[in-house]
């Protein structure tokens, strides 16, 4: 396991609480008899400091995770939401569709296709102006009322 210093079961404690989300920082502090100045010195100290950047980054991954198992169940409803018989429900659902920040042109993961002037295409989603979603929508709008028989 690497030469990492091991904390005490108060630091552990402190660490724990913290990422508990029940308490605020102080409380927590309160709730263990630690002093701001020993707090501070604790996170003066490599091992503690490692420690808690671990705990941030899983908390991190934790919500990206979260996030993306939900993302295609929140896609759906967007797209429900576009048929509401609410004129503005159904706006602001396409609107949110379109600033969602998909890749431009392809799917996430996917590997980028060299352009003409012989750069690549990133990752930056499509950025469109208010002014450019609304006459999409109204182009869309027009589209589907065209569409309607009778």
């Amino acid at each position: 396991m690497g030469k990492r210093k091991s904390l005490t079961k108060k630091q552990i404690s402190v660490i724990e609480d913290l990422f508990a989300g029940e308490l605020d920082e102080q409380a927590v502090l309160d709730k263990h008899h630690v002093s701001r100045n020993l707090y501070n010195k604790w996170l003066a100290n490599k091992g503690f400091v490692e420690q808690f950047t671990e705990r941030i980054a899983r908390a991190y991954h934790q919500s990206e995770f979260i996030i993306a198992r939900y993302a295609p169940l929140a896609a759906a409803k967007l797209v429900q939401l576009t048929e509401s018989d609410s004129q503005e429900t159904a706006r602001k659902a396409c609107l949110d569709i379109i600033s969602m920040g998909l890749p431009c042109g392809r799917l996430a993961g996917t590997p980028a296709v060299p352009v003409d002037n012989g750069s690549s295409a990133t990752d930056e989603p499509l950025k469109l102006s208010p002014q450019t979603a609304s006459r999409l929508l109204a182009a869309l709008a027009e589209e589907k009322d065209d569409g309607k028989t009778g």
